[in-house]
């Protein structure tokens, strides 16, 4: 097991074993530890690498600019890779050896359910980069979250959908944490929407043919359109067997795919998805009076100037938890972990880039389905469906 530790003081990362000791030089300057773990390598590091990338830069720019309430932010974060067992022990650490006062971090929702029960105990308020859920409902005191839920991924596309006149939708989901949850908020709200599923098939994380699952659903009587709730490369081969096997409904994915590498893997295939995100991904199709447009301009010019790539959905998931953090610690005027939790519950009007949060004791998320955006892939980019 391996980790990676990034210190404001030095502004690098610094690979070291697994179990190493010790304090690397100019650390004694870091007055406030905060911590994350995140699936850096692994098959979800298309969702950890850019959430990493994202702290550091802007914990050394946070630092550069003064620190929070006087002091120096110290950034701690352990890979994972995915590995849920792997982030539970990971945790740990950063509560009993790091001391930690609050954490920025699970880049799945698999690894974050495995954190959740420790930093409850512990008492240190935990903003996870996850989609799902269960992570949020039912409330947890200590337990908050960035990304639209996937119950809201299935409403805003059965309201795209319903819009469309289209209402008989077959169903093909990954068996994953996320997949598995979001199928299961898909049925749960389908009726709600006049959406009939009218096929319902799964894929495992390891499949990397789909066609079977495919032409059963192509099969079923009357389809009208096609969901995929998955994230990874299930999606993108999903969508590669959906073209070749030339069926013509409308397919779409959900917002575990909103970033320019799931475009790269699908291909020309790609073209006409449709799927919600966040306006991150548009940022600069947005109109000047868009509340909005400011805030994802200035993350994606300084993400893709610092990293010198596109910018994805699952980096802005990491601004947010930190802005979010750094704006509850200086509202609270302390680290007092139980104080910095106080102060989250209390976050109304920020604007991320996500959308706007309001969050509250019953709302641990604080975005709702305006947040969302409808896209539509289009000569091979994002475009906004009107």
């Amino acid at each position: 097991m391996t980790f990676l530790k990034a210190t404001a003081a030095t502004s690098a990362l610094v690979a070291v074993a697994a179990f190493a000791t010790g304090l690397t030089a100019g650390e004694a300057a870091a007055q406030i530890r905060i911590g994350s773990v995140l699936s850096i390598t692994g098959p979800a590091s298309f969702l950890g690498d850019p959430e990493d990338k994202t702290l550091r830069m802007y914990v050394d720019r946070i630092n550069a600019e003064g620190g929070v309430n006087g002091e120096q932010l110290e950034l701690i974060v352990y890979d994972s890779e995915g590995d849920a067992n792997k982030a539970r022990t990971l945790a740990t650490r950063l509560i009993e050896d790091d001391e930690i006062v609050a954490m920025v971090g699970g880049s799945t929702t698999g690894t974050t359910m495995a954190m959740v029960p420790l930093f409850e105990d512990a008492e240190i308020p935990f903003i996870s980069l996850a989609g799902g859920i269960v992570i949020i409902e039912p409330v947890n005191p200590f337990v908050f979250k960035t990304p639209h839920t996937d119950r809201m991924a299935c409403e805003k596309v059965f309201e795209d959908m319903q819009a469309r006149g289209l209402s008989r939708v077959g169903l093909i989901s990954g068996t994953g944490g996320f997949g598995k949850s979001m199928r299961g908020q898909c049925l749960n709200v389908a009726e709600a929407y006049g959406i009939e599923i009218v096929a319902d098939e799964t894929y495992g994380p390891r499949d990397t043919d789909m066609t079977p699952q495919l032409t059963n659903i192509r099969n079923a009587e009357g389809l009208q359109a096609v969901l995929n709730p998955g994230f990874g490369q299930g999606p993108a081969i999903v969508t590669k067997n959906f073209a070749q096997l030339g069926i013509e409904v409308p397919l779409y994915q959900s917002h575990g795919v909103a970033s320019k590498s799931f475009i790269e893997l699908a291909g020309a295939a790609a073209e006409g998805v449709r799927l919600p995100a966040s306006a991150l991904l548009v940022a600069n199709q947005l109109a000047d009076d868009d509340p909005q447009k400011q805030v994802v301009v200035d993350y994606k010019t300084a993400f893709e100037a610092e990293w010198n790539r596109p910018v994805s959905t699952f980096g802005g998931h990491a601004y947010d938890g930190l802005m979010i953090l750094v704006d509850a610690m200086r509202r609270a005027g302390s680290a007092d972990p139980v104080a910095i939790r106080d102060a989250i519950e209390e976050t109304t009007g920020f604007m991320g880039t996500a959308g706007e949060v309001n969050m509250s004791p019953d709302d641990h998320m604080g975005l709702d389905l305006t947040a969302f955006r409808m896209l539509e892939i289009r000569d091979g980019d994002w475009t906004i469906v009107q």
